[in-house]
């Protein structure tokens, strides 16, 4: 349990021509890959749900782009087109902050380039450097929240999915989690199971399992339960947008775990890349929140589990107030919002 080891699992692969995606709605049932070569099909496929996380859609919108000017290429308006794509791409899912963040980097490439070859050569280089930069700040944000956290060995409690099927490679959150059980300081991880999509029980519990780091699967209610023992020394999540005043957007239950939290005395602790805060926004309210279909929550693999038409309500994300964070850690430091004192 020593060492910074790198993941068994990874969501996405470049092949300069194309884009191959781990299907997520499959796990952890089966490993399917599917190809890409084109921006609207990367679109449906963020939109769908083939790839979740924040720093994962960013990182795809990024190679998006470079298909989209790779097929625009042969034709006058080149630049036009592929303006047009970035603009399909950005609407897949609203509330990432990473998804505008990486392609505004490759718009600005777009804008410089002189001719339709060179776009493609400077939009493949920057969109790599998107990915290989994710990469590496998820073992920076690791090697920052460690510095902070007492030796251990403890208990976390996790939300949703954060890890290598979530980034670029490694895991925010999960890379955290990945970190204190290489160094061995982490006893047990509890992941919450995240209605309505599983991506605790589907996702994180297979990750951690293919690594063979112990995890426990609960229900989201059993939350609170759990933390009431007292072996759960921090809850450890990411983020899919930060507002300049610390509210965080995250996968929804994140809200309701933290307030579990405070009053059980555990640390939260909110793991993300630098690219996730957004200091346009001054605060949570301004964020805007995706809904989902309603059989998302009617329904699980096509068969009802609810009464047949009954009204739903179903947004993907929550706000957790920056008052109940305590900690929020990026690739470039940490930063403590509440006291850090009696760690």
């Amino acid at each position: 349990m020593t060492g910074n080891q790198e993941p068994s699992t990874t969501a996405l692969l470049w092949h300069g021509d194309h884009l191959a995606l781990l299907d997520q709605r499959l796990l952890p049932e089966r490993e399917v890959w599917l190809t890409y070569t084109d921006a609207d099909g990367v679109a449906s496929a963020i939109r769908d749900m083939v790839v979740r996380g924040a720093p994962a859609i960013g990182i795809c919108a990024a190679y998006g782009l470079v298909l989209a000017a790779r097929q625009a290429a042969r034709y006058n308006d080149w630049r036009g087109m592929t303006q047009d794509a970035a603009r399909t791409l950005a609407e897949a899912r609203p509330t990432a902050v990473n998804l505008s963040w990486a392609l505004q980097r490759l718009q600005s490439v777009l804008n410089d380039a002189d001719d339709a070859r060179e776009a493609i050569r400077r939009l493949d280089l920057e969109a790599r450097a998107i990915h290989d930069e994710d990469v590496a700040a998820n073992h920076r944000m690791a090697e920052h929240a460690l510095s902070i956290m007492d030796h251990g060995p403890f208990a976390v409690l996790t939300h949703c999915n954060t890890g290598s099927l979530a980034t670029g490679g490694y895991g925010t959150a999960l890379g955290v989690i990945r970190h204190l059980w290489h160094q061995g300081r982490l006893t047990r991880v509890y992941a919450d199971e995240t209605r309505p999509w599983l991506q605790g029980s589907r996702l994180t519990a297979w990750e951690l399992q293919q690594e063979g780091i112990p995890v426990t699967l609960n229900t989201d209610g059993a939350a609170a339960q759990i933390l009431r023992r007292g072996d759960v020394r921090w809850v450890i999540v990411g983020a899919d947008r930060i507002t300049a005043n610390g509210d965080v957007a995250n996968k929804i239950g994140t809200y309701g775990l933290a307030v579990l939290a405070r009053h059980h005395g555990v640390r939260v602790m909110v793991v993300a890349p630098s690219s996730t805060v957004d200091r346009s926004l001054s605060s949570g309210d301004d964020i805007p929140i995706e809904e989902r279909g309603a059989d998302e929550l009617r329904m699980i693999q096509g068969l009802p589990i609810a009464p047949d038409g009954i009204s739903v309500y179903n947004p993907v994300f929550d706000v957790t107030p920056a008052d109940l964070v305590d900690v929020i850690v990026t690739e470039q430091g940490v930063t403590w919002l509440q006291t850090p004192s009696s760690l």
